[in-house]
């Protein structure tokens, strides 16, 4: 009881400081959030890196740590061409692993490539989403609106499905990977998703269209999901419970974040071919 409330205690304490720090930094945007974007890449990627080491796959994190951090900022900045950006990557990749006696090469080289494409990408993705109505100072707030309401979308989706699911799940939804979610669980999640993009459109995001609020719900509900899937997939894979322990009572950036990583692209995605 002691170690239950204790866990509680903590996860109130982080929610009550983490929460406005996370608004202020999604309104601000520019170099805060860039360095927002840049510590859930970087931390994500020591996180996964760790956790396979439990497949004896080693990455390089000698390679993976600027790989990754140069993607964030090509986005941010577009300096280079992503062509030649992994042509090195993946000459450096094997020269290094040359001098590496490390288990497996193929798993080193395999698993950094997975971690750069994976963590990389799909962080600068959030970095995408929030500068996406970046062409004046007039339009630039409607990106913070937008990856808030992803945000508040994703916590409703994983909430509906948890409360739904622990009450209602009868019909296990992928007992390989996660047992304990269910299907009535995750139609809830999706409900609530679309249901927050939705409310999060009327209150603040006049500058969308409720078909795009509609289409953004539906994206959060169905590849949040997936996203926090995968990472059990990843988590029960390396036998470990949490991504790390860096959060109290949360687990680690990685679980933090993982329905965003997985969301984000995607939500980008779209608005490019919406606008």
């Amino acid at each position: 009881m002691t170690k239950k409330m204790s866990n509680l205690t903590s996860r109130v304490i982080v929610s009550l400081i983490g929460i406005p720090l996370l608004v202020a930094l999604c309104l601000i945007g520019k170099i805060p959030f860039f360095i927002f974007v840049v510590f859930i890449g970087a931390v994500s990627f020591y996180e996964f890196s760790g956790m396979l080491k439990n497949k004896n796959a080693f990455l390089n994190k000698l390679v993976g740590y600027p790989a990754i951090i140069l993607i964030i900022i090509n986005e941010y900045k577009h300096i280079f061409d992503y062509q030649t950006f992994f042509v090195l990557v993946t000459l450096a990749l094997l020269g290094i692993e040359l001098f590496r006696d490390r288990s497996s090469a193929i798993s080193n080289i395999g698993s950094t490539l997975l971690g750069i494409m994976y963590i990389g990408f799909f962080s600068a993705s959030i970095l995408d989403v929030r500068e996406f109505y970046s062409d004046s100072a007039f339009t630039y707030f409607q990106g913070g609106y937008l990856i808030l309401a992803i945000f508040v979308s994703i916590w409703l989706c994983d909430s509906g499905a948890y409360f739904i699911g622990s009450a209602y799940g009868l019909h296990k939804l992928m007992t390989r990977v996660s047992p304990k979610k269910s299907w009535e669980g995750a139609v809830a999640g999706f409900v609530f998703a679309v249901a927050g993009m939705i409310a999060f459109k009327s209150f603040a995001m006049d500058f969308l269209s409720m078909q795009n609020a509609v289409a953004l719900g539906i994206i959060v509900g169905i590849f949040g999901q997936i996203g926090d899937l995968v990472e059990s997939l990843i988590k029960r894979d390396a036998n470990v419970k949490d991504s790390s322990a860096l959060i109290p009572g949360h687990g680690g950036i990685f679980d933090r974040f993982d329905s965003l990583l997985f969301t984000a692209p995607i939500v980008y995605l779209y608005l490019q071919l919406v606008k």
